[in-house]
């Protein structure tokens, strides 16, 4: 049985906790009974050995089996990631949807997606990366009474994400700290607009719109100036014709959507300027968590 899970870009600007989407770079675990337990990884993180002893999948993975079942039973895994870590696309988000879907069907118990979500949160408290990561596309997301609650929007093919990956790590945790402890109304109410814009503008496929409606006053400069290179690569996906380009998550990747045919011309315009940033141009994601038997 093989569970994977794609890659996510939160906040989008202005929806800070709230907004998210999904872009085809797959986390894929594979995993069948055993007489006895082991892991394996391949791709990100292969080469760090606390992966294997301290996995994050496996401990989720058998909490819910346990409570599932209520029996202990070994398992072979064998990981395939693409997500890089702690770069602000949702590898900790794949992680724990895929642990929680992985139990389920490894106890026999069809996967619900809204139930899966639900349980993401007790590890993940805010739904804009564990969201898109279950139902793919655009989701506008909230939590009410422990439960989320969100909208999708696929992400139609003529579309593209342009990430710039820097070679730096940023912490979500440590980023936050970076943040003010409060805001002002006037900045509230701009980054409440703006985030209404934006999801009405991804609603109606007015493209040319989130290019204003993007824009935050809530975390994205105090985030970036951990890493004073982001303006530019912003700075550039503009000039260069970006419908949008905002940090990922808490960073350090930066996120530009754009049309199909400017993907060449701006992903080669950041491979000239940051040569030891790893640029990709990936597709649009649309399904979310997906089980394979």
């Amino acid at each position: 049985m093989i569970i994977s899970v794609p890659a996510t870009s939160a906040n989008l600007g202005p929806g800070f906790d709230s907004l998210g989407l999904a872009v085809d770079l797959r986390n894929r675990v594979e995993f069948h009974h055993s007489k006895f337990f082991s892991v394996s990884i391949k791709g990100e993180g292969e080469n760090n050995p606390r992966l294997k002893g301290n996995n994050l999948f496996v401990s989720i993975f058998n909490e819910h089996y346990l409570r599932l079942t209520k029996k202990k039973q070994n398992f072979k895994f064998s990981f395939y990631n693409e997500i890089p870590m702690s770069r602000g696309l949702g590898s900790s988000s794949a992680v724990i949807v895929s642990a929680i879907a992985a139990a389920h069907e490894a106890a026999g118990i069809r996967v619900n997606k809204r139930r899966i979500l639900n349980h993401a949160l007790v590890y993940e408290a805010h739904p804009d990366n564990i969201t898109p990561a279950v139902m793919g596309g655009f989701n506008a997301a909230t939590i009410e009474k422990n439960k989320v609650f969100s909208q999708k929007k696929h992400l139609p093919d003529y579309l593209k994400a342009v990430v710039v990956i820097p070679n730096k790590q940023m912490n979500t945790a440590k980023s936050r700290t970076t943040l003010p402890k409060s805001y002002s109304k006037e900045n509230a109410v701009y980054n409440l607009s703006h985030t209404a814009l934006t999801v009405a503008a991804f609603f109606n496929e007015d493209w040319e719109m989130l290019k204003l409606a993007s824009q935050d006053r809530f975390h994205q400069k105090a985030r970036m100036k951990m890493l004073p290179e982001l303006f530019s690569v912003q700075k550039i996906a503009y000039e260069s014709g970006a419908l949008m380009s905002t940090l990922s998550g808490s960073g350090s990747t930066f996120f530009s959507l754009v049309y199909d045919e400017d993907t060449a011309m701006i992903s080669n315009r950041f491979k000239q300027k940051f040569p030891d940033f790893d640029v990709k141009v990936l597709d649009f994601d649309n399904n979310g968590l997906i089980i394979e038997k």
